[in-house]
């Protein structure tokens, strides 16, 4: 089955963002570190070419640390930055702006030697469910951003302050208006980027988590499930039984990539 979302809502955000970015100083680009390459988008990387970039590499409390550690460096470029994270975590925020501030040097100098104190305005862009709006929350101090675990909450851009000399807008999670690549399609789903509804067929894809996490994590999946991680197996294991003796395989095939978006498999990094 073949995966592709993109609701007018994501069209109209992609430009709005279009039209913003020209009165934008920085650009804060939240990866999810479970799939930190998948989570590029080709769309939001085009547009935001020219401008500073502030790579966030997200939920890296969920993900294998080691790995995000290695993929990290290969998307730096010059006039960008990056930092691994977990957005739900205090302390973080100035960090973020003093990183900003740098990004945004030339800026800065230009106002102060006109005598003013310039306003760095940045904008947060990522793939749906990445936790943009939980970042921005945690640079406010406070919830002003709405949030969810799941793709999609927010459809609209909308500006907030963090201090008095940085603006930040939030924007709707985004993915590409074509979803060629499976396999990054896939990632995409299994770490909540896309909408369950869209997928439909847990079964088949859930068959091909646990064949692509066998293949990188193993030992975490015996860990999890045992040396049968078949969702026959699972089942049964579970006791996911219909009357006649007969496995609930879909019960069991959300339960599986729910595991995984929960990090009760273990810490990891499909990329």
């Amino acid at each position: 089955m073949k995966i592709n979302w993109f609701p007018g809502h994501m069209k109209k955000a992609l430009d709005e963002i279009k039209g913003k970015l020209k009165n934008i100083d920085v650009v804060i680009y939240v990866l999810d570190s479970r799939a930190p390459i998948s989570s590029i988008n080709p769309s939001l990387s085009k547009l935001s070419q020219d401008k500073p970039i502030l790579y966030i590499f997200n939920k890296i409390d969920m993900a294998d640390e080691e790995r995000v550690k290695v993929l990290a460096p290969s998307i730096k470029k010059e006039n960008s930055d990056y930092m691994l994270l977990n957005s739900t975590s205090k302390g973080q925020g100035q960090i973020i702006k003093k990183k900003l501030q740098v990004l945004s040097k030339e800026k800065i100098e230009k106002m102060k030697a006109k005598g003013i104190k310039a306003v760095i305005r940045a904008m947060v862009v990522g793939v749906p469910n990445s936790g943009k709006s939980t970042l921005v929350n945690n640079l406010c101090g406070k919830a002003k951003a709405l949030t969810g675990n799941k793709a999609g909450v927010t459809k609209s851009t909308q500006w907030v302050a963090i201090g008095d000399n940085i603006e930040l807008c939030d924007t709707p999670g985004t993915l590409y208006p074509n979803l060629g690549n499976q396999d990054v399609a896939k990632k995409l789903y299994f770490i909540g980027s896309v909408k369950d509804e869209v997928v439909g067929d847990e079964v088949e894809f859930a068959n091909e988590l646990l064949m692509l996490l066998n293949d990188k994590y193993p030992l975490l999946l015996k860990n999890r499930y045992g040396d049968d991680i078949s969702l026959d197996a699972i089942a049964r294991k579970r006791s996911y039984i219909r009357s006649g003796n007969e496995v609930d395989i879909e019960r069991t095939a959300y339960a599986v990539i729910d595991d995984f978006r929960k990090g009760r498999i273990g810490k990891i990094t499909l990329d």
